[in-house]
């Protein structure tokens, strides 16, 4: 059917937009404290959470956080050599995509990544969270649920019941499995049992001064890619420190080294299995063992099951 020209949307809001006005006073503020600060530090956020960077700007109030619109920010630095505010600033203009933000300060550039890599808070896990552990409920009662609530687990999913007035599960339920993204349905759950699984934290991936220019330390693929594989490494407590991975036709096998010595006697052989997931690392030449019969590989999901060996 043709659209009527006489119809007129009207909006009963009387809020008004966030047009122009605020992006020239983003593009105002960003030249500004370029001009005032000395170090401008780019931050990826892993499991972003306002009320987390609200108290990070409480706790940096001598420093100025900025996370918005890209595209404003990029502009604000300038995106080319030709209209940068300063020398070389239009690489970090470049390098900004994604959920990321930038941190102008006059606090030392070794300050600054050791308060980084230490600054991590936990809290509830969103819908979409992959999940690194399995939370299994067993059957039985729920002592810390109140009776009240009994229908609005059943809603949720959970195969729950009233028994003499205690919420009861009549078979064991297994609320979220390792790798798999969460429900909106799962987060609730685990927001109602108290188990906090994301973690909000900043990872540097550049900084900028108007002395030595703009240095990367890694890029965004990267972040992505080390949390995954960090995410897929949590259940192997046995092993506490960076892992090398080497392919075989197979079966994975996975070489540490202890922090004083390093143990070439011992491997960990990842069989291809169903069950689980890992994903590969690429490795040099130079790693490969002349008695492996191995190969380098590149980044990729795999499944493996573990088990602990000895060289003979």
């Amino acid at each position: 059917m043709p659209k009527s020209k006489r119809d007129k949307k009207i909006s009963l809001t009387k809020t008004s937009k966030k047009g122009l006005a605020l992006k020239q006073q983003i593009v105002e503020d960003v030249r500004n404290c370029v001009e005032k600060y000395a170090r401008i530090f780019l931050l990826s956020v892993h499991n972003m959470r306002n009320n987390k960077l609200k108290d990070l700007r409480s706790e940096w109030k001598d420093s100025r956080f900025f996370f918005g619109k890209n595209k404003v920010i990029a502009l604000a630095l300038g995106k080319s050599s030709e209209n940068e505010v300063a020398e070389n600033l239009h690489k970090l203009s470049l390098a900004l995509r994604g959920q990321c933000g930038l941190l102008f300060t006059n606090r030392s550039k070794k300050e600054v990544l050791k308060w980084m890599r230490e600054y991590e808070e936990i809290d509830y896990a969103r819908s979409g969270f992959i999940t690194q552990e399995t939370i299994t409920l067993p059957e039985g009662p729920i002592p810390d649920f109140s009776h009240s609530i009994e229908p609005h687990l059943r809603q949720l999913g959970m195969p729950t019941a009233l028994q003499k007035g205690v919420v009861t599960l009549i078979k064991e339920y297994t609320v979220c499995k390792i790798g798999q993204a969460l429900t909106p349905e799962q987060a609730r759950i685990l927001k109602l049992l108290g188990k906090p699984l994301a973690t909000f934290k900043l990872i540097p991936l550049g900084v900028f001064s108007k002395k030595y220019g703009y240095k990367q330390f890694i890029s965004q693929d990267d972040v992505k890619e080390n949390l995954e594989e960090q995410m897929a490494m949590e259940e192997i407590d046995e092993i506490d420190n960076i892992p090398i991975f080497l392919e075989t036709t197979d079966k994975i096998i996975y070489y540490w080294c202890c922090e004083n010595s390093c143990d070439n006697n011992r491997k960990i052989i990842f069989d291809v299995n169903s069950d689980k997931r890992s994903s590969t690392m690429s490795i040099d030449s130079s790693d490969i063992s002349d008695n492996d019969e191995s190969v380098k590989c590149n980044r990729k999901r795999l499944t493996y099951e573990v088990h602990v060996d000895k060289f003979k």
